[in-house]
């Protein structure tokens, strides 16, 4: 166990540390509090870590950090910078892991998740066991986990105890999707990877960065920690990233799709890579997976992955959860995704267009507490370009449930569309496979590979994979 004097310095006492932390809440005896200035939110300004000291203290609090000149009944320590040394602390106290581990880094706009579970996938069935941080849920081998929170990558003192428990578990590799707030907010100071993957870089979290430049720098940082780079040719910012040894991918790049066939059940494909050329299919629906394959396929080949295993990998890869996840191919298709706002319920249904024969069916609701124009959306792009749209709840939470399917269904007539309102989610999933027929295509959106439904002022578990699954009687 460590001490204080250890992480401290030698001036201090040689009282035993048990954790460290930056949320008050979570403080047991013997931890290390840092005190951190949180993110504004839209109902409220930042919270001041500060302000909890004494929170923390009396919870058992045997250290603090913080940035104001303060005293206290405990030892102080006074930083500059409270999220670097939040991420210092917390990989000394869990010994350094990531120097035990490959690490596998991927970054972008879009495409990160499904890069990061297909990685994870081609190195856990070549050389289990492989660890994995992702937005849709932590890995250790074949063992699933769940934080709290909405994080594509959590805080630096849950990385570093993820890290730690994939070094005990035996792992060697490890597959991290990286935000840019990750990276901007010291999440994964003192990291460095293996390999580092980027996907493309467009328009998002500006309300964050503040700009596109800034946007641009911050993801930047994942490729200067990087021994290799597995770069997207196609992304616009292919020419102005940093000049690290790299393989390209997509169309002029080292690792190219050719012969491209899309069907009901997947993605079938001719890869041309610098270990050679060779035949994959791939249960996965888009043709934009097969750009977001061939990213995997290099990293993991970067790690000693071979082409026989590439190929058995893809072939028996079970889906990223929640993103365009097949559940049922025949007679009628199902599928879940997590599209929730009006942009990626079209990009979803378009995608899903060509290989459905029969009709194209959506179940979809929009969450309370957020801006009208979401619902109105949502409704409006169901309306367009699903033959029969069902609105049902999403996280209504405080607001009025039948409000909002009026408001989806009012946008979806305006359009011309075809809809039914039934308001408890399971039962509109249940009456929508029962009323599928031969060639159907059936999209459960929204909540994807969410753990939770909020129903007004209730949190219920919900996992829509097995919700599906039940109705199928699978």
């Amino acid at each position: 166990m460590l001490r204080l004097d250890q992480l401290f310095g030698p001036s201090y006492p040689t009282t035993p540390v048990t954790g460290i932390t930056h949320d008050s809440r979570l403080v047991q005896p013997g931890f290390i509090f840092v005190a951190i200035e949180g993110l504004p939110l839209a109902n409220r300004p930042p919270l001041n870590g500060h302000d909890f000291i004494p929170e923390a203290i009396a919870r058992g609090a045997v250290g603090i950090v913080g940035t104001q000149d303060l005293e206290l009944p405990v030892p102080y320590l006074k930083v500059a910078d409270p999220r670097s040394a939040l991420a210092d602390l917390a990989a000394a106290f869990w010994g350094h892991p990531a120097k035990m581990l490959q690490l596998v880094g991927i970054t972008g706009t879009k495409g990160k998740t499904t890069v990061t579970v297909l990685a994870h996938h081609l190195l856990q069935f070549a050389a289990p066991p492989a660890g994995r941080i992702s937005t849709v849920g932590v890995r250790v081998g074949e063992e699933e986990y769940f934080l709290s929170g909405h994080f594509t990558t959590p805080e630096a003192p849950q990385v570093q105890e993820m890290l730690a428990r994939f070094v005990k578990a035996g792992c060697k590799q490890a597959v991290l999707e990286v935000s840019s707030h990750a990276l901007a907010l010291e999440r994964v100071r003192g990291l460095e990877y293996e390999v580092g993957v980027w996907t493309n870089l467009s328009e998002d979290h500006l309300d964050f960065h503040g700009s596109m430049e800034n946007y641009f720098a911050a993801k930047q940082t994942l490729l200067r920690r990087s021994r290799f780079g597995v770069l997207n040719r196609e992304d616009p910012y292919y020419p102005q990233l940093p000049g690290l040894t790299h393989w390209s991918y997509g169309m002029g790049g080292d690792w190219q799709a050719e012969n491209l066939l899309e069907t009901a059940g997947g993605l079938h494909f001719r890869v041309r890579s610098p270990l050679g050329a060779f035949k994959v299919s791939l249960p996965m629906i888009g043709k934009f997976n097969a750009l977001n394959a061939l990213a995997a396929m290099a990293a993991a080949a970067r790690l000693g992955v071979k082409i026989p295993e590439l190929q058995a990998g893809l072939e028996f890869f079970p889906g990223v959860p929640g993103r365009m996840q097949i559940v049922q191919a025949t007679p009628f298709r199902v599928i879940v995704d997590f599209a929730h706002t009006e942009s990626s319920v079209r990009a979803a249904l378009e995608t899903l267009r060509p290989t459905t024969r029969g009709r194209l069916v959506i179940v979809v609701g929009a969450a309370g507490e957020r801006g009208a124009e979401r619902r109105t959306g949502i409704g409006r792009a169901a309306g367009e370009l699903a033959d029969l749209a069902v609105f049902t709840e999403e996280d209504h939470r405080s607001e009025n449930l039948e409000a909002i399917l009026q408001t989806m269904a009012e946008s979806a007539k305006a359009v011309g569309g075809q809809y039914a309102l039934i308001p408890d989610r399971r039962e509109a999933i249940r009456w929508a496979i029962a009323h599928a027929q031969p060639g159907d295509t059936l999209l459960l959106a929204g909540k994807g590979h969410e753990r939770t439904l909020e129903r007004g002022s209730e949190v219920l578990p919900w996992n829509e994979v097995e919700e599906a699954r039940k109705a199928l009687g699978l």
